[in-house]
């Protein structure tokens, strides 16, 4: 018997004094059974990061040529491209072959070093890649903050995002490998 998403209802106060975007979101997420609390907390954070009536979450984990989440234009094309973890640099290069802009937030226990070691020469030259590292402890604790209903309260200011809900606050830095910021 296959084992079904789980339904997460989420809604975001986001306060982005960066780009000066302050709004509430509601969406219902899926949550694929093979999902990890830290991987879906990291997605709720990159829309928030990126947050505009355009952003939507794609069929994620259950479709190859997609990315967490984006933006498409009027015309079909795509706007932004937002991936998660340690991306292979073929599918950032294709992505970038196929997006106005793409984004990577990395994440992962230990491992960030030695992928970045490995792949910053081959991805230096992608003009249109952003690369930002979130440390591993910081999304253990986003993670511990998961549940089926969300309630988040997200400020976003410079380099740094303080996420909250009724129990927690939590302070997470954003450390730009590459790209501007």
């Amino acid at each position: 018997m296959a084992l079904k998403a789980t339904i997460i209802k989420a809604r975001l106060n986001i306060s982005d004094l960066n780009r000066h975007h302050y709004q509430q979101y509601s969406f219902t997420l899926a949550q694929h059974p093979s999902e990890t609390d830290q991987r879906m907390m990291i997605r709720v954070l990159a829309f928030a990061l990126n947050a505009n009536d355009n952003l939507v979450f794609t069929k994620g984990l259950c479709a190859d040529d997609e990315p967490e989440l984006w933006w498409i234009n009027d015309d079909g094309s795509i706007h932004l491209w937002v991936e998660l973890g340690l991306a292979d640099d073929k599918r950032l290069k294709k992505a970038c072959s196929r997006a106005q802009q793409v984004l990577l937030y990395a994440y992962g226990e230990g491992s960030q070093q030695a992928w970045w070691q490995k792949h910053q020469a081959k991805l230096a030259g992608f003009d249109n890649l952003r690369i930002v590292s979130l440390a591993y402890e910081d999304t253990q604790k986003l993670a511990a903050m998961a549940s089926r209903s969300l309630d988040l309260t997200i400020t976003i200011e410079d380099n740094e995002v303080w996420v909250s809900d009724s129990e927690t606050s939590l302070q997470i830095p954003l450390t730009l490998l590459q790209g501007q910021g």
